[in-house]
C-alpha cells in the first residue's frame, strides 16, 4: 500500500493511500482530516469541504495538479505539502527546500566511494564529499579499531566502573554516578539538553470560519540561526564519521554505520550555525547532528524537504540510532563544526587567490602599466616562494615577446616613471593567498582530531583537552586577515580604472556619461563589501567566556572565526567579480588593440556569460555571472588562465631587460638615452 507524508500547518502526517487511482484532492482532503482530527477545535475549520487548499511538493516545490493521480504524479513515500489558502506563514518558517537547496535541483546519488580510515582524509577530499560527490565506506582497519575500542566501553560498563561520561554525568555533573539501568537514557539527554539555544517559532496565522477571527498555532524548533545548507551539513556529517572511524570514540561499529547510512542517503539534520564556543567541541551544532539521527529534531533530504527526522529516515528505509552507553558523547565532543567549515574556507580562499592574480595582470593591462616591477633580480632580493611565485605569474600573462600585446606596444614610449602601489606590489600583496596554504596544513591535523580517548591497547579511556578549538580558530581569523587584503588592493584598482584621471578611461567605464553611470555604484558596492571586511576581520579568538560553572572556563570562539572567514571569502570573491567586469570593459576602450593571449582568453569568457555596457542596464546579474565564473570547479578564469601559466613554465622562457632610463652601465654611470623611460614598455620583464 503506497503511503504519503504530507505537510499541514507544521504538522507531518502519514497518509496510506488504498488505490493509486486516489487524486490528489483526495490525498489534499485526507490530509486535512486527519489535520483536523488532532485539534481540539478542528483547527479552526467546521468541515474538511470548506477548506481551499493547494498541494506541492516538497522536492523543488513543484505545484501538482488537483485532478492527477497519486500514482502518476508522486512516487511512493514522497513528500509533499498542503498549502491552505489564506495562511500567512511566519518570516522564521523553516522552508521545505533550505538556502542553497539549488545545487541540489538536479542532485544524483552518487556512485563512487570515499574510504575513511581517520588519517587520510584531505580537504579538498571533504569539500567534495560536502558536494554529495561520493559516497562513504570504512577501511577494514578502522573498522577493527572500532570495535576494539567498544569492546573497552563494554567491559566499563560491565564491571560498573566509574568513568566520566560512561557511567557519570557531564560537567558539573561529573561526580554523579548514574545506575547502569539509566546508562541509555544519558545518552540521550545528553543529546537533548545540547541541542540547545533561543527557539524558533514556525508560526502559521490564518483565518478561521467564524467571523474574521485569527487563530494563531504555532511549533517550536530548538536552535539558533538559519540551518547550515546542504552542503555544509554533509560535510559536518562527513568529518564526524570520519575523526569516529580512528577507533578512539568507543562508538560502536553497529552505530557508526548507521551514521554512514544516513550520510549515504543525503539525510542532513537540522543544524543551527550559531550557538558554538569552540571548546568541549561545537557542542551545540554537534548534538543537533546527534538529535536527527536518533529521529528527533527535524532533517532535509533531496528527497523529503524539511520535516520530522524519524519520517526522513523511514522514507529512505532507515531506522532512528539507539543510544548505547557513551554513544552520545562520542557524536557530539570535537570541532568538527569548526573543522569543516574552516575546510571549505581554506578551499575556496586558494580558489580565489588564484585567480586574484589574473584578474590584476588584466587591470594592469587595461591601464598601461610595466611588467617592470616583477623582474626575477628584484624578488630573489626577497626570497619569499609566494611573492616570486606571483611575480612568476604576471611574467608569464604579460611577456609581450611571448605572446605579443598590441596593447603594451602603444605605450611603449610613454612617458610615466612607474605605477601606483595597487599593480607595482601585487607581488607583495597578493602574497596572501599563501596563507590559505598555511592554514590548511593547519585544518590537515584537525580533521583527525577529537576527545573522551578510548586506547584500546591500554584498556584505558583518557580525558584531555583535543576538543579545544583554539589553533583552529587563531589560523582562520589569521586566513580571513590574508585574503580580505585580495579584495581591499582590488577596490582600489577598480577606482583607478573607474576615474578617469588616473585611467585615461571614460568616467565610469561608460559612453555617455551623465546620462549613464556606468561602473559608478558597482564600485561603490565594492568598497561597502571591502569596509564590512575590515570588521568581520577583527579575530574572534581573543575573545573568551566561561561557560559551563567555570569548568569550561576559557573556550576559543572558533565557531564564528568560520563563519565570519567564508563571510569575508564570499565579499572578496564579489569584489574581484567586479574589477574582472570593469576590467573586461575597459578593454572595450582599447579596441581594437588586442592584449596578451591569455588574457583575451580570459576576457572571452567572461563575454561568454556577459556582454559589453554600452549604456546601463540591471548590473546585479552581471555580477552575479562574473561571481560564477569565479567559484565554478570547472570553467573559471583560473582553468582558462592555468595552460599559459605552465606552458611559461616549462618552457623557461628567457626573461627579457632592455635598457631603460633608469638603468646605469657599470662603466660609465651614464644613464641610458635608448628609450624615453622604462615604464610603458611591457617587455621590461
Amino acid at each position: 500500500m503506497p503511503r504519503y507524508t504530507v505537510h499541514v500547518r507544521g504538522e507531518w502526517l502519514a497518509v496510506p493511500c488504498l488505490s493509486s487511482t486516489n487524486t490528489i484532492e483526495w490525498l489534499g482532503k485526507e490530509a486535512v482530516r486527519r489535520y483536523m482530527k488532532n485539534k481540539p477545535d478542528n483547527g479552526g475549520f467546521a468541515s474538511v469541504e470548506e477548506v481551499k487548499f493547494y498541494i506541492r511538493r516538497c522536492k523543488g516545490l513543484g505545484l501538482l495538479d488537483l485532478d492527477d493521480t497519486v500514482g502518476d504524479a508522486l512516487e511512493d513515500n514522497e513528500f509533499v505539502e498542503v498549502v491552505i489558502e489564506g495562511d500567512i506563514m511566519s518570516p522564521d518558517f523553516i522552508p521545505s527546500q533550505p538556502e542553497g537547496v539549488h545545487l541540489y535541483s538536479k542532485y544524483r546519488e552518487p556512485e563512487q566511494y570515499i574510504s575513511l580510515d581517520g588519517n587520510s582524509l584531505t580537504t579538498e577530499d571533504l569539500v567534495n564529499l560536502g558536494k554529495g560527490l561520493y559516497k562513504i565506506k570504512l577501511t577494514p582497519e578502522a573498522e577493527a579499531k572500532v570495535k576494539q575500542s567498544r569492546e573497552v566501553i563494554e567491559r566499563i560498563v560491565k564491571e560498573q566502573t566509574v568513568v566520566y561520561g560512561i557511567t557519570t554525568g557531564f560537567g558539573k555533573f561529573a561526580r554523579t554516578v548514574i545506575p547502569n539501568s539509566k546508562l541509555r537514557e544519558l545518552q540521550v539527554n545528553l543529546v537533548r539538553s545540547h541541542s540547545a539555544g533561543n527557539e524558533i517559532r514556525l508560526m502559521f496565522l490564518f483565518s478561521a470560519s467564524v467571523g474574521s477571527r485569527l487563530v494563531t498555532e504555532s511549533v517550536t524548533v530548538s536552535g539558533v540561526g538559519k540551518p547550515l545548507t546542504p552542503e555544509r551539513s554533509r560535510m559536518l556529517l562527513a568529518l564526524r564519521i570520519n575523526v569516529l572511524a580512528k577507533g578512539y570514540s568507543g562508538i560502536s561499529l553497529e552505530t557508526l554505520e548507521q551514521v554512514i547510512e544516513a550520510f549515504n542517503a543525503s539525510c542532513l539534520p537540522y543544524i543551527p550555525e550559531k550557538g558554538t564556543v569552540g571548546a568541549s567541541g561545537d557542542l551545540a551544532p554537534l548534538s543537533h547532528l546527534a538529535l536527527g539521527l536518533i529521529g528527533e529534531g527535524k532533517m532535509w533530504s533531496p528527497k523529503s524537504g524539511w520535516a520530522d527526522a524519524k519520517y526522513v529516515l523511514e522514507a529512505h528505509g532507515l531506522k532512528p540510532i539507539t543510544l548505547k552507553p557513551k554513544e552520545g558523547l562520542a557524536l557530539i565532543n570535537g570541532t568538527q563544526m569548526i573543522t569543516s567549515l574552516g575546510c571549505e574556507a581554506v578551499e575556496r580562499a586558494a580558489a580565489i587567490a588564484r585567480q586574484a592574480d589574473i584578474i590584476a595582470a588584466l587591470t594592469l593591462e587595461v591601464l598601461k602599466g610595466t611588467t617592470r616591477a616583477f623582474d626575477t633580480d628584484i624578488h630573489a632580493v626577497r626570497p619569499h616562494r609566494g611573492q616570486a611565485e606571483v611575480a612568476f605569474r604576471f611574467r608569464s600573462l604579460l611577456d609581450s615577446d611571448h605572446h605579443p600585446s598590441e596593447i603594451a606596444e602603444s605605450h611603449r614610449f610613454c612617458d610615466r616613471v612607474q605605477d601606483a602601489y595597487t599593480m607595482r606590489c601585487c607581488p607583495q600583496v597578493l602574497v596572501s593567498r599563501f596563507f590559505a596554504g598555511f592554514v590548511g596544513n593547519c585544518f590537515c591535523i584537525g580533521v583527525k582530531t577529537m576527545n573522551w580517548m578510548v586506547f584500546a591497547e591500554r584498556a584505558e579511556t583518557i580525558s584531555g583537552g583535543n576538543f579545544h578549538g583554539e589553533y583552529p580558530a587563531k589560523a582562520l581569523d589569521y586566513l580571513a586577515i590574508g585574503v580580505h587584503e585580495l579584495a581591499a588592493i582590488s577596490e582600489r584598482r577598480i577606482e583607478r580604472l573607474c576615474n578617469p584621471s588616473l585611467s585615461e578611461l571614460p568616467a565610469f567605464l561608460v559612453t555617455e556619461g551623465g546620462l549613464n553611470s556606468g561602473f559608478m555604484i558597482a564600485h561603490c558596492t565594492a568598497a561597502a563589501l571591502v569596509s564590512e571586511n575590515k570588521a568581520l576581520c577583527h579575530p574572534s579568538s581573543v575573545d573568551s567566556l566561561s561557560t559551563s560553572a567555570a569548568t569550561e572556563d576559557h573556550v576559543s570562539m572558533g565557531g564564528w572565526a568560520a563563519r565570519k572567514a567564508l563571510r569575508v571569502i564570499e565579499h572578496v570573491e564579489q569584489v574581484l567579480a567586479i574589477e574582472l567586469l570593469a576590467a573586461c570593459q575597459g578593454i572595450e576602450f582599447l579596441r581594437p588593440l588586442r592584449t596578451t593571449t591569455p588574457l583575451e582568453k580570459v576576457y572571452d569568457l567572461v563575454r561568454s556569460v556577459v556582454r559589453p555596457w554600452m549604456k546601463d542596464r540591471f548590473m546585479a546579474p552581471d555580477i552575479e555571472a562574473a561571481h560564477r565564473l569565479l567559484v565554478d570547479q570547472k570553467v573559471n578564469v583560473w582553468e582558462v588562465a592555468k595552460p599559459y601559466i605552465e606552458k611559461y613554465r616549462r618552457e623557461h622562457i628567457p626573461e627579457s631587460r632592455p635598457i631603460s632610463p633608469t638603468a646605469f652601465s657599470l662603466g660609465s654611470l651614464r644613464m641610458s638615452t635608448d628609450v624615453s623611460h622604462d615604464h610603458g614598455h611591457q617587455d621590461d620583464l
